[in-house]
Protein backbone atom coordinates (compact mmCIF):
# COMPACT_ATOMS: atom_id res chain seq x y z
CA UNK A 1 0.00 0.00 0.00
CA UNK A 2 1.58 3.24 -1.19
CA UNK A 3 -1.28 5.69 -1.61
CA UNK A 4 -0.42 7.90 1.34
CA UNK A 5 0.44 11.47 0.37
CA UNK A 6 3.08 11.80 3.09
CA UNK A 7 2.16 15.36 4.04
CA UNK A 8 4.61 15.33 6.94
CA UNK A 9 7.47 14.89 4.49
CA UNK A 10 6.65 18.37 3.13
CA UNK A 11 7.93 17.37 -0.28
CA UNK A 12 6.78 17.27 -3.88
CA UNK A 13 8.30 13.79 -4.03
CA UNK A 14 5.90 11.00 -3.00
CA UNK A 15 6.81 9.59 0.40
CA UNK A 16 7.66 6.10 -0.85
CA UNK A 17 9.97 7.56 -3.51
CA UNK A 18 12.35 9.12 -1.00
CA UNK A 19 15.60 7.16 -1.04
CA UNK A 20 17.22 5.08 1.68
CA UNK A 21 20.73 3.88 0.80
CA UNK A 22 20.24 5.08 -2.76
CA UNK A 23 16.96 3.25 -3.46
CA UNK A 24 13.40 4.57 -3.09
CA UNK A 25 11.69 3.17 -0.01
CA UNK A 26 9.18 1.31 -2.18
CA UNK A 27 12.08 -0.39 -3.96
CA UNK A 28 13.29 -1.89 -0.68
CA UNK A 29 9.82 -3.28 0.04
CA UNK A 30 9.47 -4.79 -3.44
CA UNK A 31 12.98 -6.27 -3.25
CA UNK A 32 12.19 -7.98 0.06
CA UNK A 33 8.95 -9.38 -1.36
CA UNK A 34 10.71 -10.69 -4.46
CA UNK A 35 13.39 -12.31 -2.32
CA UNK A 36 10.71 -14.14 -0.33
CA UNK A 37 9.25 -15.64 -3.50
CA UNK A 38 6.28 -13.33 -4.09
CA UNK A 39 5.33 -13.76 -7.74
CA UNK A 40 2.87 -10.91 -8.27
CA UNK A 41 3.02 -7.48 -6.67
CA UNK A 42 0.28 -4.86 -6.86
CA UNK A 43 1.05 -1.37 -5.61
CA UNK A 44 -1.89 0.71 -4.42
CA UNK A 45 -1.25 4.35 -5.32
CA UNK A 46 -2.78 7.79 -4.99
CA UNK A 47 -4.48 9.08 -8.13
CA UNK A 48 -1.64 11.60 -8.54
CA UNK A 49 1.04 8.97 -7.96
CA UNK A 50 2.29 8.64 -11.53
CA UNK A 51 5.90 8.66 -10.37
CA UNK A 52 5.16 5.76 -8.03
CA UNK A 53 3.37 3.78 -10.73
CA UNK A 54 6.22 4.31 -13.20
CA UNK A 55 8.77 3.12 -10.65
CA UNK A 56 6.66 0.08 -9.73
CA UNK A 57 6.37 -0.86 -13.42
CA UNK A 58 10.14 -0.58 -13.78
CA UNK A 59 10.45 -3.20 -11.02
CA UNK A 60 7.90 -5.49 -12.63
CA UNK A 61 4.98 -4.63 -10.32
CA UNK A 62 1.52 -3.55 -11.43
CA UNK A 63 -0.44 -0.70 -9.87
CA UNK A 64 -3.97 0.31 -8.99
CA UNK A 65 -5.34 3.69 -7.95
CA UNK A 66 -7.13 4.29 -4.66
CA UNK A 67 -9.44 7.07 -5.76
CA UNK A 68 -10.20 8.22 -2.21
CA UNK A 69 -8.08 7.71 0.89
CA UNK A 70 -10.57 5.84 3.08
CA UNK A 71 -8.27 3.81 5.28
CA UNK A 72 -5.97 0.80 5.14
CA UNK A 73 -8.74 -1.71 4.58
CA UNK A 74 -10.08 0.30 1.68
CA UNK A 75 -6.58 0.59 0.20
CA UNK A 76 -6.02 -3.16 0.34
CA UNK A 77 -9.47 -3.85 -1.14
CA UNK A 78 -8.59 -1.60 -4.08
CA UNK A 79 -6.24 -4.31 -5.33
CA UNK A 80 -9.07 -6.83 -5.79
CA UNK A 81 -9.69 -6.19 -9.53
CA UNK A 82 -5.97 -6.55 -10.32
CA UNK A 83 -5.88 -9.92 -8.54
CA UNK A 84 -9.25 -11.28 -9.65
CA UNK A 85 -7.54 -14.17 -11.45
CA UNK A 86 -5.17 -14.95 -8.58
CA UNK A 87 -5.61 -17.81 -6.18
CA UNK A 88 -3.18 -18.41 -3.34
CA UNK A 89 -1.60 -16.79 -0.35
CA UNK A 90 -1.63 -12.99 -0.36
CA UNK A 91 0.36 -10.65 1.86
CA UNK A 92 -0.62 -7.04 2.54
CA UNK A 93 2.12 -4.65 3.60
CA UNK A 94 3.05 -0.99 3.56
CA UNK A 95 5.21 0.75 1.00
CA UNK A 96 6.88 3.07 3.52
CA UNK A 97 8.81 0.41 5.51
CA UNK A 98 12.32 0.23 3.98
CA UNK A 99 13.77 -2.13 6.60
CA UNK A 100 11.45 -5.04 5.80
CA UNK A 101 13.21 -8.33 5.06
CA UNK A 102 12.40 -11.46 3.13
CA UNK A 103 12.72 -13.42 6.39
CA UNK A 104 9.59 -11.82 7.84
CA UNK A 105 7.59 -12.40 4.66
CA UNK A 106 8.74 -16.02 4.50
CA UNK A 107 7.78 -16.56 8.14
CA UNK A 108 4.36 -15.02 7.47
CA UNK A 109 3.65 -17.33 4.55
CA UNK A 110 4.78 -20.38 6.54
CA UNK A 111 2.57 -19.48 9.51
CA UNK A 112 -0.42 -18.69 7.29
CA UNK A 113 -0.19 -22.11 5.67
CA UNK A 114 -0.76 -23.66 9.10
CA UNK A 115 -3.48 -21.43 10.54
CA UNK A 116 -5.17 -19.70 7.61
CA UNK A 117 -4.16 -16.15 8.53
CA UNK A 118 -1.13 -14.39 9.99
CA UNK A 119 -0.42 -10.90 11.23
CA UNK A 120 2.96 -9.45 12.09
CA UNK A 121 3.61 -7.94 15.50
CA UNK A 122 6.57 -6.33 17.23
CA UNK A 123 7.56 -5.17 20.70
CA UNK A 124 8.79 -1.56 20.54
CA UNK A 125 10.78 0.05 23.32
CA UNK A 126 8.02 2.67 23.47
CA UNK A 127 4.65 1.17 22.60
CA UNK A 128 3.18 4.69 22.44
CA UNK A 129 -0.17 4.72 20.63
CA UNK A 130 0.26 1.51 18.63
CA UNK A 131 -2.65 -0.90 18.46
CA UNK A 132 -2.22 -3.82 20.87
CA UNK A 133 -2.37 -7.46 19.76
CA UNK A 134 -4.22 -9.56 22.31
CA UNK A 135 -3.43 -13.27 21.99
CA UNK A 136 -5.06 -16.31 23.53
CA UNK A 137 -3.46 -19.15 25.47
CA UNK A 138 -2.28 -20.78 22.24
CA UNK A 139 -0.54 -17.64 21.05
CA UNK A 140 -3.17 -17.02 18.38
CA UNK A 141 -4.60 -13.57 17.80
CA UNK A 142 -7.80 -12.94 19.72
CA UNK A 143 -8.26 -9.31 18.78
CA UNK A 144 -6.50 -6.04 17.98
CA UNK A 145 -7.36 -3.12 20.23
CA UNK A 146 -6.59 0.42 19.14
CA UNK A 147 -4.77 2.37 21.83
CA UNK A 148 -7.54 4.92 22.28
CA UNK A 149 -10.03 2.11 22.89
CA UNK A 150 -7.78 -0.05 25.10
CA UNK A 151 -8.21 -0.56 28.81
CA UNK A 152 -5.32 -0.01 31.22
CA UNK A 153 -4.70 -3.77 31.22
CA UNK A 154 -4.70 -3.93 27.42
CA UNK A 155 -2.37 -0.93 27.16
CA UNK A 156 0.11 -2.81 29.32
CA UNK A 157 0.46 -5.42 26.55
CA UNK A 158 3.80 -4.95 24.74
CA UNK A 159 2.94 -6.78 21.52
CA UNK A 160 1.93 -4.19 18.93
CA UNK A 161 0.38 -4.45 15.49
CA UNK A 162 2.66 -3.84 12.50
CA UNK A 163 -0.22 -3.96 10.02
CA UNK A 164 1.16 -6.76 7.82
CA UNK A 165 -1.45 -9.43 7.09
CA UNK A 166 -1.24 -12.74 5.20
CA UNK A 167 -4.29 -14.76 4.12
CA UNK A 168 -5.86 -16.67 1.26
CA UNK A 169 -6.41 -14.05 -1.43
CA UNK A 170 -10.03 -14.81 -2.27
CA UNK A 171 -11.03 -15.07 1.37
CA UNK A 172 -9.23 -11.81 2.15
CA UNK A 173 -11.02 -9.81 -0.53
CA UNK A 174 -14.35 -11.30 0.56
CA UNK A 175 -13.68 -10.17 4.14
CA UNK A 176 -12.39 -6.77 2.99
CA UNK A 177 -15.66 -6.20 1.13
CA UNK A 178 -17.50 -6.51 4.46
CA UNK A 179 -15.56 -3.76 6.20
CA UNK A 180 -17.54 -0.85 7.60
CA UNK A 181 -16.49 2.68 8.41
CA UNK A 182 -18.60 3.33 11.48
CA UNK A 183 -15.78 5.00 13.41
CA UNK A 184 -14.75 8.56 14.18
CA UNK A 185 -12.43 8.72 11.17
CA UNK A 186 -14.99 7.25 8.78
CA UNK A 187 -12.35 4.85 7.46
CA UNK A 188 -12.19 1.14 6.65
CA UNK A 189 -9.55 -0.54 8.82
CA UNK A 190 -7.43 -3.52 7.83
CA UNK A 191 -7.32 -4.48 11.50
CA UNK A 192 -11.02 -5.38 11.36
CA UNK A 193 -10.38 -8.22 8.89
CA UNK A 194 -9.23 -10.83 11.48
CA UNK A 195 -12.64 -10.61 13.16
CA UNK A 196 -14.37 -11.73 9.96
CA UNK A 197 -11.87 -14.57 9.59
CA UNK A 198 -12.41 -15.64 13.19
CA UNK A 199 -16.17 -15.71 12.64
CA UNK A 200 -15.58 -18.25 9.86
CA UNK A 201 -13.34 -20.37 12.08
CA UNK A 202 -10.05 -19.22 10.53
CA UNK A 203 -7.30 -18.89 13.13
CA UNK A 204 -4.83 -16.02 13.00
CA UNK A 205 -1.26 -16.67 14.07
CA UNK A 206 1.23 -13.96 15.00
CA UNK A 207 4.74 -13.58 13.61
CA UNK A 208 6.98 -11.37 15.71
CA UNK A 209 9.52 -9.15 13.97
CA UNK A 210 12.27 -6.85 15.17
CA UNK A 211 11.26 -3.27 15.95
CA UNK A 212 13.84 -1.83 13.54
CA UNK A 213 12.43 -3.88 10.68
CA UNK A 214 8.96 -2.50 11.30
CA UNK A 215 10.14 1.10 11.03
CA UNK A 216 7.85 3.27 8.92
CA UNK A 217 8.84 6.59 7.36
CA UNK A 218 6.45 9.51 7.68
CA UNK A 219 8.75 12.50 8.17
CA UNK A 220 12.22 13.74 7.31
CA UNK A 221 13.40 12.83 10.79
CA UNK A 222 12.13 9.27 10.38
CA UNK A 223 13.77 9.12 6.94
CA UNK A 224 17.11 10.02 8.55
CA UNK A 225 16.53 7.37 11.24
CA UNK A 226 15.79 4.76 8.56
CA UNK A 227 18.93 5.74 6.66
CA UNK A 228 21.03 5.27 9.79
CA UNK A 229 19.46 1.87 10.44
CA UNK A 230 20.00 0.75 6.85
CA UNK A 231 23.61 1.90 6.90
CA UNK A 232 24.20 -0.07 10.10
CA UNK A 233 22.74 -3.17 8.43
CA UNK A 234 24.83 -2.78 5.27
CA UNK A 235 28.04 -2.14 7.20
CA UNK A 236 27.46 -5.16 9.42
CA UNK A 237 26.92 -7.31 6.32
CA UNK A 238 30.16 -6.03 4.78
CA UNK A 239 32.17 -6.70 7.93
CA UNK A 240 30.71 -10.19 8.17
CA UNK A 241 31.91 -10.77 4.60
CA UNK A 242 35.49 -9.86 5.65
CA UNK A 243 35.60 -6.38 4.18
CA UNK A 244 38.19 -4.22 5.93
CA UNK A 245 36.79 -1.00 7.44
CA UNK A 246 38.67 0.65 10.30
CA UNK A 247 35.94 3.28 10.82
CA UNK A 248 32.75 1.71 9.46
CA UNK A 249 30.44 4.38 10.90
CA UNK A 250 32.00 6.91 8.50
CA UNK A 251 31.44 4.81 5.36
CA UNK A 252 28.17 5.23 3.45
CA UNK A 253 26.96 2.34 1.31
CA UNK A 254 24.20 1.93 -1.25
CA UNK A 255 21.68 -0.88 -1.32
CA UNK A 256 23.54 -2.58 -4.19
CA UNK A 257 27.18 -1.89 -3.24
CA UNK A 258 29.32 -4.99 -3.84
CA UNK A 259 32.44 -5.18 -1.69
CA UNK A 260 34.38 -8.38 -2.17
CA UNK A 261 36.24 -10.16 0.60
CA UNK A 262 39.47 -8.52 1.74
CA UNK A 263 39.03 -5.19 -0.01
CA UNK A 264 39.91 -2.24 2.24
CA UNK A 265 37.69 0.79 2.76
CA UNK A 266 39.22 3.76 4.54
CA UNK A 267 37.20 6.38 6.50
CA UNK A 268 34.71 8.81 4.93
CA UNK A 269 34.10 6.99 1.67
CA UNK A 270 30.70 7.32 -0.05
CA UNK A 271 29.34 4.61 -2.36
CA UNK A 272 26.47 5.79 -4.54
CA UNK A 273 24.54 3.07 -6.44
CA UNK A 274 26.16 0.70 -8.89
CA UNK A 275 29.64 0.12 -7.43
CA UNK A 276 31.67 -3.10 -7.39
CA UNK A 277 35.00 -3.29 -5.56
CA UNK A 278 37.03 -6.42 -6.16
CA UNK A 279 39.08 -8.32 -3.60
CA UNK A 280 42.34 -6.71 -2.56
CA UNK A 281 41.42 -3.22 -3.77
CA UNK A 282 41.80 -0.23 -1.45
CA UNK A 283 39.50 2.77 -1.46
CA UNK A 284 41.26 5.53 0.39
CA UNK A 285 39.65 8.23 2.53
CA UNK A 286 37.21 10.87 1.29
CA UNK A 287 36.55 9.25 -2.08
CA UNK A 288 33.17 9.15 -3.85
CA UNK A 289 32.21 6.30 -6.18
CA UNK A 290 29.12 5.81 -8.35
CA UNK A 291 28.42 3.33 -11.14
CA UNK A 292 32.02 2.15 -11.12
CA UNK A 293 34.01 -1.09 -11.05
CA UNK A 294 37.31 -1.23 -9.18
CA UNK A 295 39.55 -4.16 -10.02
CA UNK A 296 41.56 -6.38 -7.70
CA UNK A 297 44.59 -4.70 -6.18
CA UNK A 298 43.60 -1.24 -7.42
CA UNK A 299 44.05 1.85 -5.25
CA UNK A 300 41.58 4.74 -5.38
CA UNK A 301 42.07 8.06 -3.64
CA UNK A 302 42.27 9.71 -1.25
CA UNK A 303 39.86 12.38 -2.50
CA UNK A 304 39.11 10.62 -5.78
CA UNK A 305 35.83 10.59 -7.67
CA UNK A 306 34.68 7.69 -9.85
CA UNK A 307 31.58 8.49 -11.89
CA UNK A 308 29.27 6.17 -13.85
CA UNK A 309 31.06 4.08 -16.43
CA UNK A 310 34.44 4.17 -14.70
CA UNK A 311 36.19 0.80 -14.92
CA UNK A 312 39.54 0.33 -13.23
CA UNK A 313 41.30 -2.93 -14.02
CA UNK A 314 43.76 -4.78 -11.78
CA UNK A 315 46.47 -2.80 -9.96
CA UNK A 316 45.38 0.58 -11.32
CA UNK A 317 46.25 3.62 -9.22
CA UNK A 318 43.89 6.61 -9.22
CA UNK A 319 45.05 9.17 -6.71
CA UNK A 320 44.02 12.41 -5.03
CA UNK A 321 41.74 14.79 -6.92
CA UNK A 322 41.40 12.49 -9.90
CA UNK A 323 38.00 12.15 -11.58
CA UNK A 324 37.16 9.25 -13.90
CA UNK A 325 33.95 9.15 -15.92
CA UNK A 326 32.90 6.63 -18.59
CA UNK A 327 36.49 5.51 -18.98
CA UNK A 328 38.39 2.24 -18.80
CA UNK A 329 41.78 2.37 -17.13
CA UNK A 330 43.60 -0.82 -17.98
CA UNK A 331 45.84 -3.00 -15.85
CA UNK A 332 48.63 -1.25 -14.00
CA UNK A 333 47.96 2.24 -15.39
CA UNK A 334 48.40 5.20 -13.04
CA UNK A 335 46.86 8.64 -12.68
CA UNK A 336 48.07 9.69 -9.28
CA UNK A 337 46.85 13.27 -8.95
CA UNK A 338 44.87 16.23 -10.31
CA UNK A 339 43.50 14.61 -13.46
CA UNK A 340 40.23 14.28 -15.37
CA UNK A 341 39.70 11.17 -17.50
CA UNK A 342 36.35 11.27 -19.29
CA UNK A 343 35.15 9.16 -22.22
CA UNK A 344 38.53 7.54 -22.51
CA UNK A 345 40.60 4.38 -22.62
CA UNK A 346 43.91 4.36 -20.81
CA UNK A 347 46.07 1.45 -21.90
CA UNK A 348 47.85 -0.95 -19.59
CA UNK A 349 50.84 0.49 -17.78
CA UNK A 350 50.29 4.04 -19.02
CA UNK A 351 51.26 6.93 -16.76
CA UNK A 352 49.07 10.03 -16.60
CA UNK A 353 50.85 13.12 -15.26
CA UNK A 354 49.36 15.64 -12.86
CA UNK A 355 46.98 18.16 -14.36
CA UNK A 356 46.08 16.05 -17.40
CA UNK A 357 42.64 16.69 -18.88
CA UNK A 358 40.77 14.77 -21.55
CA UNK A 359 38.81 17.55 -23.28
CA UNK A 360 35.89 15.31 -24.18
CA UNK A 361 32.96 17.73 -24.65
CA UNK A 362 32.61 20.35 -27.38
CA UNK A 363 29.38 21.79 -26.04
CA UNK A 364 27.23 19.44 -28.11
CA UNK A 365 28.77 15.96 -28.21
CA UNK A 366 31.13 13.77 -26.20
CA UNK A 367 34.31 12.52 -27.90
CA UNK A 368 36.72 9.77 -26.98
CA UNK A 369 40.39 9.84 -26.05
CA UNK A 370 42.40 6.65 -26.58
CA UNK A 371 45.74 6.36 -24.78
CA UNK A 372 47.86 3.38 -25.73
CA UNK A 373 49.61 0.92 -23.46
CA UNK A 374 52.76 2.23 -21.82
CA UNK A 375 52.20 5.82 -22.95
CA UNK A 376 53.51 8.67 -20.79
CA UNK A 377 51.32 11.75 -20.61
CA UNK A 378 53.30 14.71 -19.30
CA UNK A 379 51.92 16.94 -16.56
CA UNK A 380 49.40 19.61 -17.56
CA UNK A 381 48.60 17.98 -20.91
CA UNK A 382 45.25 18.76 -22.50
CA UNK A 383 44.11 15.96 -24.81
CA UNK A 384 41.51 17.44 -27.18
CA UNK A 385 39.21 14.59 -28.20
CA UNK A 386 38.78 12.79 -30.45
CA UNK A 387 42.43 11.90 -30.27
CA UNK A 388 44.65 8.83 -30.05
CA UNK A 389 47.97 8.52 -28.27
CA UNK A 390 49.86 5.52 -29.57
CA UNK A 391 51.43 2.82 -27.37
CA UNK A 392 54.64 4.01 -25.74
CA UNK A 393 54.19 7.60 -26.95
CA UNK A 394 55.10 10.60 -24.79
CA UNK A 395 53.52 14.03 -24.56
CA UNK A 396 55.58 16.90 -23.22
CA UNK A 397 54.42 18.72 -20.09
CA UNK A 398 52.12 21.64 -20.78
CA UNK A 399 51.13 20.44 -24.26
CA UNK A 400 47.74 20.79 -25.95
CA UNK A 401 47.39 17.69 -28.11
CA UNK A 402 44.89 18.04 -30.96
CA UNK A 403 46.24 15.41 -33.39
CA UNK A 404 46.88 11.71 -33.09
CA UNK A 405 50.35 10.80 -31.80
CA UNK A 406 52.02 7.72 -33.36
CA UNK A 407 53.35 4.88 -31.24
CA UNK A 408 56.69 5.65 -29.66
CA UNK A 409 56.64 9.33 -30.70
CA UNK A 410 57.07 12.52 -28.67
CA UNK A 411 54.45 15.24 -29.06
CA UNK A 412 55.17 18.73 -27.72
CA UNK A 413 53.20 21.93 -28.26
CA UNK A 414 54.81 24.93 -26.54
CA UNK A 415 55.62 28.50 -27.41
CA UNK A 416 59.34 29.21 -27.61
CA UNK A 417 60.73 30.38 -24.28
CA UNK A 418 62.22 33.91 -24.21
CA UNK A 419 64.22 35.72 -21.52
CA UNK A 420 64.42 39.49 -21.00
CA UNK A 421 67.47 40.15 -18.76
CA UNK A 422 66.81 42.52 -15.86
CA UNK A 423 63.10 42.94 -16.67
CA UNK A 424 61.88 41.62 -13.29
CA UNK A 425 64.10 44.00 -11.29
CA UNK A 426 63.04 47.01 -13.36
CA UNK A 427 59.36 45.98 -12.98
CA UNK A 428 59.63 45.88 -9.20
CA UNK A 429 61.39 49.25 -9.03
CA UNK A 430 58.74 50.87 -11.20
CA UNK A 431 55.92 49.47 -9.06
CA UNK A 432 57.58 50.58 -5.81
CA UNK A 433 58.07 54.11 -7.14
CA UNK A 434 54.46 54.32 -8.20
CA UNK A 435 53.30 53.21 -4.77
CA UNK A 436 55.48 55.85 -3.02
CA UNK A 437 54.15 58.59 -5.32
CA UNK A 438 50.59 57.60 -4.61
CA UNK A 439 51.23 57.79 -0.84
CA UNK A 440 52.70 61.32 -1.11
CA UNK A 441 49.68 62.56 -3.07
CA UNK A 442 47.46 61.67 -0.12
Amino acid sequence: MAAGQGTRMKSATPKVMHAVAGLPILGHVIAAMRASGVARIVVVTHKEGEEVRAFAAKLGASSVIQEKQLGTGHAAASAAPALADFSGALIVTYGDMPMLTAVTFEASFAAQAKTGMTMVGFRPKDAAAYGRMIVDGQGLLDRIVEFKDASAEERAVTLCNAGILTADSRSFFRWAAKLENNNKQGEYYLTDVPAFAKAEGVRCSVVEADETEMMGVNSRAELATAEAAMQARLRARALTNAVGMIAPDTVYLSYDTVLETDCQIEPFVVFAPGVIVRSGARIRAFSHLEGAVVGAGAIVGPYARLRPGAVLEEDVHVGNFVEVKNARVEKGAKANHLTYLGDARVGAGANIGAGTITCNYDGFEKHKTDIGAGAFIGSDTALVAPVKIGPGAITGAGSVITKDVPAGALAVTRAEQRELPGWADKFRERKKAAKVAKTKDK
